[in-house]
């Protein structure tokens, strides 16, 4: 009898280390496997710095200043009015913000188009025209306030 626990404990003992070593070279792949990871975050943000660091050379207001005397001719580039320029609270509202119609109002626009493109393809058949759909008005920006004109005039001293 002692022979066959002590055969069932070499056993379970056997058992117990093999599932010791996998979870061991698991444990390393991931180690390994984060500091890859970490390596290329760390390959990724260098080269963003970098980036960063050229766009800051490129965009220099004396080199710009440069470049634009030096093609004048071809470019023919005009300094942009203050007036041009709008602010984002004038700008016409998006599709996602504009009002969902009434339904009642939507009900009664759908029997009056039903009607209406019924009687137009018929003249259309007739007459070999098409019909058209009147657009909705597209919303107009708000006006600038008095205060908002003086953010304009604003120096930033970048060029001379």
């Amino acid at each position: 009898m002692l022979k066959t626990f002590d055969l069932v404990l070499i056993g379970v003992m056997t058992a117990t280390a093999a599932v010791t070593y996998t979870i061991k070279h698991r444990a390393e792949l991931k180690f390994e496997e984060v500091h890859r990871l970490e390596a290329e975050i760390k390959l990724e943000e260098d080269t963003i710095d970098l980036l960063k660091a050229d766009w800051a050379l490129q965009s220099q207001p004396n080199r710009l200043e440069r470049l634009v005397k030096a093609y004048d001719d071809e470019l023919q580039l005009q300094p942009t009015q203050s007036t041009a320029l709008v602010h984002a609270k004038e700008l016409p509202m998006l599709k996602s913000e504009v009002p969902v119609p009434d339904v009642t109002e939507a009900k009664a626009g759908a029997k009056s188009a039903t009607e209406a493109g019924a009687k137009g393809a018929a003249l259309a058949g007739a007459k070999g025209a098409t019909v058209t759909t009147k657009a909705q008005p597209v919303p107009k920006p708000a006006p600038r306030a008095a205060e908002e004109d003086e953010a304009d005039e604003i120096e930033t001293g970048s060029v001379e």
